[in-house]
């Protein structure tokens, strides 16, 4: 059941994120959208995810893992079914904060649920959720459009809910077997708190690996959800294409990330140095940008593809942040702290670009600003391959 479970979640973590700008032109005939209100819904994930982690790990510690999932779940059903039945941009607005709010809170629990059920198979894990993950962001973004042309953009956002209703099931039974075997008797032991883990999330801010790893998420998710919001946009701009074309490439963007999400984990797990593939991450990024800057029109979904490459650094850093911490408490001490930090730096990219396009008129500055803070993020590629475990280097401290 955990196994489904965690699945089923990770199926529903990403839904809510690329489905709106494929079919913004349809809500904007009955709800008005800029550009700038759009890049305002797509500031939201990392917002919301960076809130999530920051509270998240000690919530967790209060309530328990999968008690805390199952409250995620009904977020993000609601908010599913709230954005579908929206009349107004103030409604789809409070709508895509409870559905973001609860797959920000599935982002932190994920890690630390696969290392509490399956610490013996973290990379194993880690690459089916991931995948699940990349799955679960492709599909909405290319059937998003045809859904809203042949049933209306209301079904098209609605639908999901059903999605993540599914996943209640298998945490529900996992939460009544714990309560039978007495295995949830107090939240600390869904931790082993007993092995007097130091890793705290006041803690880990003492921890270079952790300020390493949040500087390299954080790189992944302003591009990333920058790109979910304002990708079609720059498309039908600077090459011509129609939404149905934009939302296809974006579906290719999302769908590129599945092929790294295969491998990554496991040469993860066996390279001496990640970095590496950190820095692969990061060349791609700047390939992609240069070539949607230079020549958009000229091989766009090869840049496409190349951007969509450059996320190969998230599964790397979901993986790390297991193999870096040596207890549950410590894994979702460190999946809050990197999350928290990693989105909160990273809710300022859908924003800065939206605002930078109204101010300029174009895209080419605000491509620029993703060329060069990637490039930024070398130094932390860098560095990150040292191995360490977070709770020793905050003992040193």
């Amino acid at each position: 059941m955990a196994l489904v479970g965690i699945i089923l979640v990770a199926l529903s973590l990403r839904t809510a994120v690329a489905v709106i700008s494929p079919i913004a032109a349809q809500i904007g005939e009955d709800i008005p959208l800029t550009e700038l209100s759009l890049g305002l819904i797509g500031a939201l994930p990392p917002v919301a995810f960076a809130l999530s982690g920051l509270f998240g790990a000690a919530l967790a510690k209060r309530i328990g893992l999968e008690r805390l999932l199952l409250i995620s779940i009904v977020a993000m059903v609601a908010g599913h079914a709230v954005r579908g039945l929206a009349d107004s941009y103030v409604v789809l607005f409070i709508g895509s904060i409870v559905v973001f709010a609860g797959i920000g809170v599935g982002n932190v629990l994920v890690p630390a649920l696969v290392k509490r059920h399956f610490p013996d198979r973290i990379a194993l894990l880690t690459t089916i959720y991931v995948t699940v993950i990349a799955v679960g962001a492709t599909v909405p973004a290319v059937v998003a459009a045809p859904i809203a042309d042949t049933a209306g953009w209301r079904l098209s956002l609605g639908v999901w809910a059903v999605v993540a209703a599914a996943s209640l099931l298998p945490w529900i039974a996992v939460v009544l077997k714990n309560h039978r075997g007495r295995a949830a008797a107090s939240p600390g032991e869904l931790f082993g708190a007993s092995t007097g883990s130091t890793a705290s999330a006041g803690r880990i801010w003492h921890s270079r690996t952790a300020w390493l790893l949040a500087a390299i998420f954080a790189l992944s998710s302003s591009h990333v959800y920058a790109l979910f919001s304002l990708l079609p946009s720059i498309l039908i701009d600077r090459t011509g294409v129609s939404p149905t074309e934009a939302g296809f490439l974006l579906g290719v963007y999302t769908l590129a990330g599945m092929p790294p999400a295969i491998v990554v984990p496991i040469l993860v797990a066996r390279m001496r140095n990640p970095g590496l593939l950190m820095q692969v991450g990061i060349g791609c990024f700047v390939l992609g940008y240069t070539g949607l800057l230079l020549v958009p029109a000229v091989l766009t979904p090869l840049w496409v593809l190349l951007a969509g490459f450059g996320p190969l650094v998230f599964p790397a850093v979901l993986v790390l942040i297991n193999l870096r911490s040596r207890t549950a408490e410590g894994s979702v001490a460190l999946s809050g702290f990197v999350q928290g930090i990693g989105y909160a730096v990273g809710a300022a990219g859908p924003l800065l670009l939206g605002v930078l396009h109204v101010v300029t008129g174009g895209w080419e500055l605000p491509l620029l600003v993703l060329i060069a803070s990637a490039l930024a993020c070398t130094i932390a590629a860098a560095r990150i391959g040292r191995h360490s475990f977070v709770e020793d280097e905050i003992q040193r401290m």
